[in-house]
């Protein structure tokens, strides 16, 4: 039985300690999305993710009236783009920057705060969709609003890629001159991992595990 001691308890931690629930974060796979041609890419990615997560806010903000606790951020993870990138015919710059521009398309359209998962895993090595993936960062990040990159470079188990480390600071450094006019925020939506967590759903590094095939 709940005790009057315990609602006054919890009552307190709303109204005085804030207590919140920080964020639901709902993972897709894009692995069925994968198109040598990019506008069937993207379509299959937009209509995936606004199929799957139409009902994500709505859920949430019911949740939120029926315990009567706040959900700070509703969020989307996806597996790594690189995937999708790789597959393309005669990937560019242009076609990373649209597919992109389709993942804060369908974000806003079912209106979460974040999505995340333009990622690449690169620990052991780069194929030439994550390079493309990599380079394309700056541009991806500094022309949509919502969408989160990673990429993990090392691992405890195969070491570190130096070449993506290096790559990488020169990444973090065009991103933060193409945003300088914001203080540079493409940076607070890029993170560099080593040992990056599988399905981790905290943003901005928030990728969905590749071992993990969500339809």
């Amino acid at each position: 039985m709940i005790n009057p001691f315990e609602i006054i308890e919890t009552i307190n931690m709303i109204d005085k300690e804030n207590l919140d629930i920080r964020t639901i974060t709902m993972g897709i796979s894009l692995k069925s999305c994968v198109d040598p041609d990019v506008d069937k890419a993207c379509e299959k990615i937009y209509n995936k993710i606004t199929a799957y997560a139409k009902d994500l806010v709505r859920v949430g903000e019911e949740i939120e009236e029926q315990y009567g606790i706040p959900i700070i951020n509703k969020r989307i993870s996806v597996t790594p783009v690189s995937c999708i990138i790789e597959a393309l015919e005669e990937p560019s710059i242009e076609k990373c920057l649209k597919v992109a521009k389709t993942l804060d398309a369908a974000a806003k359209a079912v209106r979460v705060n974040f999505i995340g998962g333009y990622s690449a895993l690169v620990h052991k090595g780069c194929t030439p969709g994550e390079k493309l993936l990599i380079e394309s960062i700056p541009e991806v990040l500094a022309n949509t609003e919502i969408v989160c990159s990673s990429v993990n470079v090392g691992t405890t188990k195969a070491g570190i890629n130096m070449d993506a480390v290096a790559e990488m600071g020169r990444v973090i450094k065009k991103a933060a001159e193409l945003t300088k006019e914001t203080g540079g925020f493409a940076c607070a939506k890029l993170v560099v991992f080593c040992n990056a967590v599988e399905d981790n759903p905290f943003m901005a590094g928030a990728f969905l595990g590749e071992a993990k095939a969500i339809a």
